[in-house]
């Protein structure tokens, strides 16, 4: 059996659904960075019809999110690409929002950088830009369990870690993208949108 199942997921998908409605009511096409399992995708692809959700993520991780979409047997949640932040390839057309959920924290920081000049590149002006996770703020954690898990994931791996807020806004400024939420979701995640404006 492919199709693999997150607890996160199940968790964080209606508070975060409730932040997408809004934000990606006038959206078409979406680009998911760091599909995962393929949960989200279909969650949010069946609840918001309106969007075409482009799936991608390593190809070793595909499998679960083909076996999600189809079983969902949704016509606008679509296969995964294989995309590689870091390495590409980065589609050839463009999108009116990306999305990608806890991906930041494993990445290592290079491709985070990248991950935000592909996103220039295939964003349309006036789109959106969503990233969902933990965060630090001022250097500092904003919990005790954000610490312990920061811990948790640079014993994994050195490259691991949570992201300061700071760097992450700067990093889209300096890709023509304007902070215009950052929103407090529940167990101390947030979800941050940022808008192309140039």
């Amino acid at each position: 059996m492919n199709k693999l199942y997150s607890t996160a997921c199940e968790r964080n998908r209606d508070p975060i659904l409730q932040i997408l409605r809004g934000v990606l009511a006038n959206a078409g096409r979406v680009l998911e960075i760091g599909s995962g399992t393929g949960q989200h995708a279909v969650y949010f692809g069946a609840a918001l019809p309106h969007l075409s959700w482009q799936t991608s993520d390593l190809p070793q991780n595909h499998p679960s999110i083909q076996a999600w979409i189809a079983e969902a047997g949704l016509s606008n949640v679509l296969p995964p690409i294989a995309l590689d932040t870091a390495a590409g390839p980065w589609p050839q057309q463009s999108f009116d929002a990306v999305f990608t959920a806890n991906t930041c924290h494993i990445m290592a920081w290079d491709e985070v950088v990248a991950m935000f000049a592909g996103i220039a590149r295939v964003l349309r002006p006036g789109g959106a830009v969503c990233i969902y996770g933990p965060f630090n703020y001022g250097g500092r954690f904003t919990s005790d369990s954000n610490a312990r898990f920061d811990a948790s994931l640079r014993e994994r791996a050195a490259h691991m870690g949570l992201r300061d807020f700071e760097a992450m806004d700067a990093l889209a400024r300096g890709h023509g993208l304007e902070l215009a939420a950052d929103h407090a979701m529940p167990a101390n995640n947030r979800l941050l949108v940022w808008i192309k404006t140039a």
